[in-house]
């Protein structure tokens, strides 16, 4: 699509940031999302430098029935922006802490490794993912799902105590638990539905260290390692978190040398509790096979990326996920045989991640995250140009399909890609009651549906 150049200039003359278009100089860079999987060639990109430019942007949008795409990071991208407007909130980076009401106040475009370490300063902690480089705020209206304060505190999304957005209208909207209390309830777990959520106010917690790290074992130790981590999985206090992964990594000098073009298991460990305890719930994992590298030990909670130790640079990739209802003996013997040595598989990632605790739990304030009661979620993920989305998606799902026993058919919003972008496979992210409920809140707010370049809530029956 091609937009009148007076138009353009209109706009340019209205926001204080970059508008660009295909071609200008800066426009690849201001487009660029973390999955380079899923390239993004919209129409026009503003760059925002602050709320007045999103205004701009959106009022622009929304008068030529643009859809309207938003970008921080770009780890969620799943769908191109072709034809779209996107708006990069990158610029919009500030960081608030107020200590005294525990509380952090982060722009749309704040990083999660940001918000940690100006917290950790004040003696607290957000509750985040597993990935430090991903955008503070989509991690959150996702649900964020925390492989470290999760099980203890609830989702990130449990703890928001307002949002600033601009909605579909061009208004900025202050909105909290009395203010629009039906779309408070809806961005918490609802993503990008609703407008773009320029500044969060969020919960911080008194956490300045814990016990963690990984424990990386040879591949053909896969059978133990997983029995060891089954019984740990049956003693864990709602402070402990763990999850395991079987990775094939790239030979490459950037890792330990153990981890180097071959299968390791990884098992990720995170207590808030003594060292101490820390170590004797850990000692069966640690004698079920020799670690080849063993990472565990106190730690400050800012290094928590060291945990998962997820790439910190873009990379082009693919990856499906579900939510299992349990993960007995048998299932992890299916997985040893679809994702172990000897299955003949090159998915780069295949994990399961301890769910539970707090996450469990119906927050203080209602919100829309659903699916609570699943104990543990499935992902495999695996590097792919762009374009190769149909020939690897067969090979996620076959690997999917090997704990089909124990599928719930459920998704977590936050895991939810290219694969997932029709409605019926989007409600599956949802309690039905919920999903019916943000679906008339998504009618009331965005009618044209602009905001649709995101797991988008829309009328199933309909679609």
């Amino acid at each position: 699509m091609i937009i009148d150049s007076a138009d353009l200039d209109a706009l340019t003359a209205e926001v204080a940031g970059p508008v660009l278009t295909p071609g200008d100089e800066g426009y690849e860079e201001e487009t660029a999302a973390w999955n380079q999987a899923v390239p993004q060639h919209p129409a026009v990109v503003v760059g925002a430098t602050g709320v007045a430019d999103v205004q701009a942007a959106v009022r622009f949008a929304e008068a030529r029935n643009l859809p309207i795409a938003v970008l921080a990071t770009g780890h969620g991208a799943l769908i191109p922006s072709d034809g779209a407007l996107l708006i990069n909130l990158r610029r919009l980076d500030g960081i608030v802490i107020d200590a005294a009401a525990r509380t952090a106040t982060v722009g749309g475009g704040a990083v999660v490794q940001s918000l940690v370490e100006k917290a950790a300063a004040a003696g607290l902690a957000p509750i985040v993912g597993s990935n430090v480089t991903v955008g503070v705020v989509g991690l959150t209206l996702g649900g964020g799902l925390s492989p470290v304060l999760g099980r203890t505190y609830g989702f990130a999304a449990d703890h928001v105590r307002s949002v600033e957005i601009v909605t579909p209208d061009g208004e900025k909207r202050h909105v909290d638990a009395t203010a629009f209390p039906d779309l408070f309830w809806a961005l918490r777990g609802g993503k990008g539905n609703f407008g773009v959520v320029t500044a969060l106010t969020i919960d911080l917690f008194p956490v300045t260290r814990l016990y963690g790290g990984g424990l990386y074992y040879a591949g053909e130790d896969a059978t133990e390692v997983l029995a060891a981590f089954r019984r740990l999985l049956a003693n864990t206090p709602r402070e402990f978190t763990t999850s395991v992964a079987f990775l094939r990594l790239p030979p490459v000098p950037e890792l330990p040398e153990p981890l180097r073009g071959r299968l390791s298991v990884h098992v990720r460990i995170a207590y808030l509790g003594s060292a101490e305890d820390g170590e004797a719930l850990v000692a069966d994992l640690r004698a079920a096979a020799p670690p080849v590298v063993d990472t565990v030990a106190e730690m400050p909670y800012t290094a928590i990326g060291s945990i998962h130790a997820e790439p910190v640079r873009p990379v082009p990739g693919y990856g499906i996920a579900t939510l299992l209802s349990d993960f007995p003996a048998e299932a992890a013997d299916r997985l040893v045989d679809a994702a172990g040595p000897g299955s003949g598989t090159s998915i780069s990632l295949i994990e399961i991640r301890q769910l539970g605790g707090a996450m469990a739990e119906a927050p203080a304030t209602p919100d829309a995250v659903g699916n609570r009661a699943a104990p543990f979620q499935f992902f495999a993920g695996t590097d792919g140009e762009p374009g190769m989305a149909e020939s690897i998606h067969p090979r996620l799902a076959e690997m999917m399909g090997a704990l089909a026993s124990w599928d719930t058919g459920r998704r977590s919003v936050n895991f939810m890609e290219v694969f997932d972008v029709a409605p019926e496979v989007v409600a599956t992210g949802y309690d039905p009651e919920a999903y019916e409920r943000l679906t008339q809140i998504k009618h009331r707010y965005d009618p044209k549906n602009l905001f649709r370049i995101n797991q988008n809530i829309s009328d199933v029956a309909a679609a």
